[in-house]
């Protein structure tokens, strides 16, 4: 209830954000229908600085009833509620910042504290990784900074391939038909493997030199042994290889060498990494 239930609610997202099924139950609204919340295999982490609160001490009954163990954070553990439940989480007693020692401050700040360090603490007893936080965190700024490659690389009808052995007209026309128009067409041999890659400014180079030859095959002018990325590559660390090389496209290859992907830097101002 009250300040502690605010940050009940905080460490509850805390804990769902970390991969832990967590809901916040009201005390109030708990006697009148949102006890359904609460199922078999269910803990209650009871946040109450005081340990009197009557509305949280009144469902302390039920949860025995349904069998659901108690987690009692608070600053008296002598209190009911600390008497009430299987494990109690001790901040001790502490002093209000409060000129009349009455406000909630510094023992929510406690509250908030050690709520945060079980959370912590829970992660760190299973397995739960940058995948999984990003599987949790599709937007803003924390999911970005864990997206892969994969999940934004142009596959498949997306993916501009073209034969070694074929002509450098036909890469052209790759490079303008392929869906997005990613403006490169990737070089790969018969296995799929990338040889290299043809940009359309290489295509400006080669006009620009007079070099308008359009039979002669695009491994003759393509650029060899290009820099390329993985599929687990992070979307920020390919981003950053975008800048340093001042390059619009890198080739996504597998670990036999294959070219899988591309990754165009349409698709990074697309995702808002750029």
């Amino acid at each position: 209830m009250g300040k502690a239930g605010h940050i009940g609610q905080k460490l509850s997202s805390t804990l769902a954000s970390t991969g832990v099924r967590s809901v916040f139950l009201h005390p109030a609204e708990a006697v009148h229908g949102d006890l359904g919340r609460v199922g078999v295999g269910d803990v209650i982490l009871a946040l109450s600085n005081s340990g009197s609160t009557e509305e949280l001490l009144r469902l302390l009954p039920l949860f025995k009833r349904m069998g659901t163990p108690v987690v009692a954070l608070t600053g008296d553990a002598d209190s009911a509620l600390a008497k009430g439940a299987e494990v109690v989480l001790d901040i001790g007693r502490i002093e209000e910042a409060c000129p009349m020692g009455l406000v909630p401050t510094a023992s929510t700040a406690a509250l908030h504290a050690v709520g945060d360090a079980l959370a912590m603490t829970l992660l760190r007893s299973r397995p739960f990784g940058r995948d999984d936080y990003a599987l949790l965190h599709p937007g803003g700024k924390l999911g970005r900074s864990v997206l892969r490659v994969f999940e934004l690389m142009r596959t498949g009808p997306a993916n501009p391939l073209v034969l070694d052995t074929a002509r450098l007209s036909l890469a052209v026309v790759v490079m303008t038909n392929t869906p997005g128009r990613p403006g490169a067409a990737c070089v790969v041999d018969r296995d799929g493997k990338l040889e290299g890659i043809f940009t359309d400014g290489d295509l400006r180079r080669l006009v620009e030199r007079g070099h308008t030859d359009f039979e002669v095959p695009v491994r003759e002018v393509m650029g060899k042994r290009p820099r390329c990325i993985t599929p687990d590559t992070l979307v920020l660390t390919a981003a950053a290889q975008m800048r340093e090389l001042r390059v619009d496209q890198l080739p996504v290859v597998d670990v036999e060498g294959r070219a899988v992907g591309l990754l165009d830097v349409q698709d990074l101002l697309a995702a808002k990494f750029v």
